[in-house]
């Protein structure tokens, strides 16, 4: 940041005002302040305050408060000070999943706070167009059920599955047919008139859970993403890394190491690879797990070996404070103590072993954190 002087009369309103907002928004603030509040909580003057707050509830994002009533319900005496709030319904965000099995929409107000939820089922073996297609008409639905318009979206974030770039395009992704090289930002953006933001689906589960899930208040995580080709995000001192080229936590991607370490091999209960690899086959396999079949029972203790090798290359790389597991393995009876037993083999410092907290939701969460952090960047940054 360049230095600040007051030379810039539109730079310092832009900062005031991102200041005043920050107070009417702030999580912890009341649902309405005054503007002797927003004095004390800002230490700006009072001329200042009231000038800031007219400009925004020009933008629709500061409105009047009704007055306060006392404790029996009767309006106080005496001339009630004005009180203002911020207006969450000013806009609103959306979080889009785009999985191999189903798509997952999530809208919210400009808190983060979710107005409607959608879903739709979808084959693995659509192609990019299908798969798009269903996309738009889940957003369709959780708009039309939640009675917002499309111009009210403030930003869209989108998780899914696969190696993505900077600019929202795929550079690879084996999990859903005709995604490599997809410029999936483009493609989603003809359907909107606001920014898309794209990011890999263990990624924005990351984020989802450190922001209302398992990792609340925890902020070196590894989220793993357990999957016919395991993923993971990471948090380091809360921010996302997503590495050089966005391929950070590929851990899938060691089995190239060693081909018995392939999933169709290690999820066999028959001696001969799993056919076809897929998730009601694999599902099929920990059902039966659970009832006690004894090949099933070790093909899911190889799993987890498999999958405890790939979390432990991270933790040794990361030295994160929890890891959070979610995919195939969340709801395991048993999952966590072999992970915990299995990393303090493996690590020099065990991690703390969760299992995530939003389950199946995690990736569109994130995907709306990811729009909602877009929104707050927008709303409370200053360019110098």
């Amino acid at each position: 940041m360049g230095r600040l002087t007051g030379g810039d009369p539109s730079l310092l309103r832009r900062i005031n005002s991102s200041v005043v907002l920050r107070a009417l928004r702030g999580t912890d603030a009341p649902p309405s302040l005054t503007f002797t509040d927003l004095v004390q909580g800002t230490g700006l003057s009072r001329p200042t305050v009231e000038g800031v707050v007219e400009g925004l509830i020009e933008t629709g994002l500061v409105a009047e408060a009704p007055p306060e009533t006392s404790p029996s319900g009767d309006a106080r005496r005496g001339r009630p000070a004005r009180r203002f709030r911020f207006c969450a319904e000013a806009g609103h965000l959306l979080g889009i999943e785009i999985g191999a099995h189903r798509i997952a929409a999530v809208l919210s107000d400009l808190t983060g706070r979710t107005v409607g939820t959608a879903t739709r089922e979808v084959d693995e073996t659509a192609g990019a167009d299908e798969r798009l297609e269903q996309a738009r008409g889940t957003v369709a639905d959780v708009l039309r059920r939640s009675c917002v318009p499309r111009d009210s979206l403030r930003a869209v974030g989108v998780g899914s599955p696969g190696i993505v770039r900077a600019d929202g395009s795929v550079r690879l992704s084996t999990a859903l047919p005709g995604w490599t090289g997809l410029p999936l930002a483009d493609r989603l953006r003809r359907s909107f008139r606001c920014p898309v933001l794209v990011e890999n689906d263990a990624n924005a589960a990351a984020l989802a859970e450190h922001w209302k899930g398992a990792a609340v208040g925890t902020d070196d995580v590894v989220f793993v993403l357990a999957g016919l080709s395991p993923g993971a995000g990471s948090l380091i001192g809360g921010r996302l890394h997503r590495g050089f080229g966005g391929a950070a936590g590929e851990i899938g991607a060691l089995h190239l190491l060693g081909r018995e370490a392939r999933p169709e091999n290690l999820l066999s209960t028959t001696g001969e690879p799993l056919h076809p690899l897929d998730e009601p086959a694999v599902a099929r396999v920990f059902a039966l797990a659970r009832h006690g079949d004894v090949r099933a029972t070790e093909a899911v203790e190889r799993f987890i070996r498999r999958l405890v090798h790939d979390v432990a290359a991270l933790v040794l790389a990361l030295d994160p404070e929890l890891v959070v597991v979610g995919g195939w393995a969340y709801g395991l009876d048993g999952v966590l103590e072999p992970l915990r037993c299995e990393l303090e083999r493996y690590c020099l410092r065990p991690p703390r072993v969760a299992l995530s907290v939003l389950g199946e939701a995690a990736a569109a969460t994130g995907a709306l954190r990811l729009a909602l952090d877009h929104m707050e960047e927008q709303l409370f940054a200053v360019e110098t």
